[in-house]
């Protein structure tokens, strides 16, 4: 244990997020994922999509420089509208560096994402992309 470290970031979370750079993503991804496809480093934490974002956020700035730096999965009408809302809050974020971007735009950047952490959640299109900033600046 770690004084001051959210206890949803475990030991392999934290190696891998400190191993990240300026401008490389992390995958919150919710249960239904194809979260392996992706070929980066799989972390489960067992937690609903928000909380893990939230806590992530805690340690991993959001990339200030260029355009939204956290993209979610925009859902269907009527479906995920309230996951959407409460990742929006966990990101902590000005609106202007979140996006919303179709599905398969957004499996499309996934696709290169340095690390995939895999929720608990199970409300459809529980997914947020993070691009990491520098750490110390701004944020």
């Amino acid at each position: 244990m770690l004084t001051g470290i959210d206890p949803l970031l475990t030991g392999d979370l934290l190696r891998l997020l400190d191993h990240m750079g300026h401008g490389d993503t992390v995958l919150v991804a919710d249960a239904h994922y194809p979260a392996h496809a992706v070929g980066a480093p799989v972390v489960d934490v067992h937690a609903p999509a928000p909380a893990v974002l939230r806590a992530i956020r805690s340690v991993v700035p959001f990339d200030g420089y260029e355009g939204p730096s956290i993209s979610l999965m925009a859902p269907e009408p009527g479906e995920g509208e309230e996951v959407g809302a409460e990742l929006r809050a966990a990101a902590r974020a000005p609106g202007e560096r979140i996006d919303a971007i179709d599905r398969f735009a957004f499996y499309g950047r996934a696709a290169s994402a340095f690390v995939v952490v895999r929720t608990a959640e199970t409300r459809k299109y529980g997914n947020a992309l993070l691009r990491k900033g520098v750490v110390g600046f701004g944020d």
